[in-house]
């Protein structure tokens, strides 16, 4: 079942256009060999932000889904990220600002089954206006249009990322930056006890690895998702951050 001629009729014409073609390209045996735009029209990319996409661009692997997005957030804006899902093109909407997604597949199935396989084919400023008038509206009453969070939270625990991001890797202390709110992320037991701790006392990798229902694998995912929540204080001059204390690789 192809993802873009299963919705789209759902879908902005501009980018329905641009699913249907890359879902061929795909069945052709064709890839992308820029994820980044390059057409000369309005969607174009800031050169700022095409500048911190390229850092996650490899040739042999795919772009980092969970950079490119991150990146997305940092510059806080509208665009279409269009996927490499199995054999099919799945364009996924963000809204940065207004912590919103909008995505033609189930969001359920997406996350139980495709999370780690995810390759991003090409990023472009969104096509598509956010329908409605404010975001209370609009989550449950629109298929469609999903909260941001969760879906950021599930990929960084779950994608194919494995390593810490390149904003908040090297010698560092961490901490959960006050207000960050968690409750509606699937945090349970000792990850929530660790999470608890950290709200109030700094640690570097090393420590954090330690502590109850984290390694160093889950702890790297762990610090990526609080990054995405706007939500990780990193210390460069904390007495933990010094380089004694701190092992793990930097980038993917």
């Amino acid at each position: 079942m192809a993802l873009a001629q299963s919705f789209e009729s759902t879908l902005p014409y501009a980018e329905a256009a641009h699913a249907r073609a890359m879902s061929h390209g795909l069945a052709a045996g064709h890839v992308p060999t820029d994820f980044r735009d390059t057409d000369a029209d309005p969607s174009t990319l800031s050169p700022s932000l095409r500048a911190d996409l390229s850092r996650f661009d490899d040739p042999e692997q795919g772009a980092d889904l969970l950079g490119v997005l991150a990146a997305c957030l940092r510059h806080g804006k509208r665009v279409t990220i269009h996927l490499q899902c199995g054999r099919h093109a799945l364009p996924l909407t963000v809204f940065a600002q207004e912590q919103l997604i909008h995505c033609s597949m189930n969001m359920v199935e997406l996350m139980a089954r495709h999370l780690a396989e995810l390759r991003v084919l090409h990023v472009e400023a969104a096509w598509m206006a956010l329908p409605g008038s404010t975001q209370r509206m609009l989550v449950g009453k629109n298929p469609l249009l999903h909260p941001l969070p969760p879906f950021a939270w599930e990929l960084a625990m779950r994608g194919a990322r494995r390593e810490l991001l390149p904003e908040i890797g090297g010698a560092a202390a961490y901490r959960i930056a006050p207000g960050t709110e968690l409750a509606r992320l699937p945090i349970r037991g000792p990850l929530l006890a660790s999470l608890t701790r950290l709200r109030h006392q700094a640690a570097n990798l090393r420590e954090l690895s330690l502590w109850p229902g984290l390694d160093s694998g889950r702890a790297k995912r762990v610090l990526n998702a609080l990054y995405l929540q706007s939500g990780l204080i990193v210390s460069r001059a904390h007495p933990e951050a010094n380089s004694d204390s701190w092992f793990g690789t930097l980038g993917r």
